[in-house]
């Protein structure tokens, strides 16, 4: 019995320094980002940019002027092609930053998922005729902000961006994510000793509702606040279900289980498989960044 509480101990002390290491590393965390889509843009070549208000945001920068300093380190841009953004002269002087450009004549999409502006234009730019198409000021508006460009329809070469957030992917990611941490939360249950069927499913209904209510109050944070209020309360919205699960699993788990067992272990297990998900789930937003 000693050795085992000695173990259920170290594991929860693994996972909470886990937790801590994801927490101050918050910037392996999601990230805001802005996505575009182009309607009916011709095949003709095209590259598209975010002209910022700032002149650097992250490792996007405006070029010093020196030579040696050009950065044509996406591999599809020719040097002409970085000349022609660097020389466009916008007249409510925002940035062509380097590094920060796309080819959109197949994509017809642009996604700026790492330090995107927070006030830009949206660009492009036609080699074979050397013109461009500019949109007028646009604004963030959510942690991820989706727009739609019809390039058929400007007037006077300005481009119109329309809002267009896309709530079907978020949902899925939403569905995932709670996929996910339930599976997470149930091995650690087995590996507790709560394997009954009774146990198991009071677990998963308990975790459905947590990780719902967790959930949607994260995406709304995501909408309207962003990366550091999402940080911040990811990690206060984790203690409260953490708190919220001990309490719970103490008073009503201890009641349905099999096996009598003293409170401490409901109280590790709520904290470790917490600790568990939120290392998990910051682990995979930084793997794949769309799944937040």
């Amino acid at each position: 019995m000693k050795k085992r509480k000695a173990l259920l101990l170290i594991a929860a002390i693994m996972i909470v320094s886990t937790l801590m290491t994801v927490t101050v590393f918050a910037d392996t965390g999601p990230k805001p980002s802005v996505h575009v889509s182009f309607e009916n843009m011709g095949g003709e070549p095209c590259y598209a940019t975010l002209l910022s208000k700032t002149a650097s945001t992250g490792p996007f920068y405006v070029w010093d002027g020196n030579e040696e300093h050009i950065d044509l380190s996406y591999g599809f841009i020719t040097e002409d092609v970085w000349r022609a953004f660097v020389e466009y002269d916008d007249p409510d002087g925002y940035f062509f930053l380097q590094r920060a450009v796309w080819k959109v004549s197949v994509s017809k999409e642009l996604t700026w998922g790492y330090y995107p502006p927070e006030s830009f234009k949206i660009l492009l730019f036609y080699p074979e005729t050397g013109s461009f198409l500019a949109s007028g000021i646009c604004e963030r508006y959510a942690f991820d902000s989706y727009f739609t460009v019809d390039v058929s329809e400007n007037a006077g070469g300005q481009l119109t961006a329309e809002k267009t957030y896309e709530w079907q992917p978020e949902i899925l990611s939403l569905i995932l994510r709670i996929l996910i941490t339930i599976a997470i939360e149930l091995l650690i249950a087995m590996l507790f000793g709560f394997r009954s069927r009774r146990e198991l499913l009071f677990l998963a209904i308990v975790n459905i509702l947590t990780q719902i209510l967790l959930n949607v109050l994260l995406n709304i944070i995501n909408f309207r606040s962003g990366q550091a209020a999402f940080t911040a309360g990811y990690v206060l919205l984790e203690l409260a279900v953490f708190a919220a699960e001990a309490a719970i699993y103490s008073v009503f788990l201890r009641r349905i289980s099999d096996k009598t067992r003293p409170v401490w272990v409901y109280v590790i297990y709520a904290l470790v498989a917490n600790a568990a998900s939120f290392a998990a789930g910051m682990g995979i937003a930084h793997a794949v960044p769309g799944i937040f």
